[in-house]
């Protein structure tokens, strides 16, 4: 887990999984709290952690894709693309981040 820190791509796959962590927190427990429960604390603390995380995402993604290349078309707007939805950010880094970060060191 440590060397994901070493890198650019390493550091945007921790920021995903925190991100999409506080996304399924927020959409399916800080928001029905605050319809079902009329209890908005949870979502007024979820809130703003999880709008740092969304633009840490996103200038990483952009800050990586440059550094990697990336052809825009191809992969920069499907890793964009996963942050706002539910489970993208997992199933991005499985699909794209893993695999690139898995080219980079062997």
């Amino acid at each position: 887990m440590f060397h994901l820190f070493k890198t650019n791509l390493g550091r945007l796959r921790i920021i995903g999984l925190l991100e999409g962590i506080s996304l399924l927190a927020l959409v399916f427990i800080a928001v029905p709290m605050k319809y079902m429960l009329h209890d908005p604390s949870l979502t007024k603390m979820l809130g703003p952690i999880h709008g740092a995380l969304f633009l840490l995402f996103v200038f990483n993604t952009l800050s990586v894709g440059v550094e990697q290349k990336w052809n825009f078309r191809q992969t920069t707007w499907k890793v964009l693309l996963a942050c706002i939805i539910p489970f993208g950010t997992f199933y991005i880094d499985r699909a794209i981040l893993k695999k690139q970060q898995a080219t980079m060191e062997g």
